[in-house]
């Protein structure tokens, strides 16, 4: 659990980022992570569009760059784009400068107020400086989509396990995710599930 939905301490270091939204709201907000990639970005698309749902990106620059046409996909279909960073690093592995420059080098290609941290950790002086420019957007339940050790049976099942009014909801639309079919059985499943136990899916505005 303490993979799948962070403990208060986390919440408590990051106290103005959205780390669960209404919870009087039966609603949750899809979030992906670490792309655009050709390879399984507009799968994703796909499937959203199939079921008349809308998401949020958050997109690592350098992707963006090399896969302009996937991300042009991405915002003609109406979702939001949050910035990951241009490099998909930690803030707790660079000096405050370097790691800033970074965010702002991915939102050259970006142009959004939305950022979530990859690996969910920054330095307290990078998390004050950004805040500062963007909506902090955490998370309230990860897949582990990306996890060797996950298949897509159990990726489905920490869903249904640990969702709940308000949840932001993390996915991932990389390689990672995608090899062994981890993703394309647990992200068609978990919609169809979400919808039938009466969820509403949200974007953050």
């Amino acid at each position: 659990m303490f993979i799948e939905q962070p403990p208060w301490i986390l919440r408590f270091i990051y106290p103005n980022a959205f780390w669960r939204m209404d919870r009087h709201e039966k609603a949750v907000y899809l979030t992906f992570d670490d792309g655009p990639i050709p390879e399984v970005t507009p799968w994703v698309l796909d499937l959203l569009d199939k079921y008349g749902i809308k998401a949020t990106f958050f997109m690592v620059g350098d992707n963006v760059r090399k896969h302009p046409e996937t991300f042009a996909m991405v915002k003609k279909r109406g979702h939001r784009i949050g910035n990951h960073t241009f490099n998909h690093i930690r803030g707790l592995d660079y000096w405050n400068d370097n790691y800033l420059a970074n965010v702002e080098k991915a939102n050259d290609y970006l142009h959004t107020n939305l950022f979530r941290p990859p690996h969910g950790f920054m330095r307290a002086i990078q998390y004050r400086v950004l805040h500062k420019r963007y909506q902090m957007v955490m998370w309230d339940v990860v897949t582990r989509d990306y996890s060797r050790l996950m298949t897509g049976p159990k990726v489905f099942e920490k869903l249904k396990k640990y969702v709940r009014n308000g949840s932001i909801i993390t996915f991932h639309d990389s390689l990672r995710s995608w090899e062994n079919g981890k993703l394309e059985y647990a992200l068609p499943r978990s919609i169809e599930w979400l919808l039938e136990q009466g969820y509403a899916f949200k974007v953050f505005e």
